[in-house]
């Protein structure tokens, strides 16, 4: 995470789980993948063609056919992609 710009990791996922109609106060730990999608307001298949290409890194996990997300993943990954003006250089 850059230092120049701290992003509440725990505000993060707080607004994640508003977002999906979940309780703010106890967030889940993993969210399937068409909620993950949501959260980042991308389609379900853009997250796949992520995950099969490595585009970003973005972790998952996989239990047989179920993909899932932990919530402080997705908050990381936005942190990261958080910028204060077009010119600064996301991870």
């Amino acid at each position: 995470m850059n230092t120049a710009t701290h992003i509440d990791i725990a505000a993060l996922k707080a607004e994640i789980s508003l977002q999906l109609g979940l309780d703010p106060q106890n967030p889940p730990v993993n969210v399937g993948d068409k909620q993950a999608a949501f959260a980042l307001g991308v389609k379900p298949t853009t997250l796949a063609v992520w995950r099969s290409t490595g585009r970003y890194n973005l972790p998952f996990l996989k239990v047989g056919r179920l993909v899932k997300y932990r919530v402080s993943d997705l908050a990381e990954f936005l942190a990261r992609r958080t910028a204060n003006h077009t010119g600064e250089v996301s991870a």
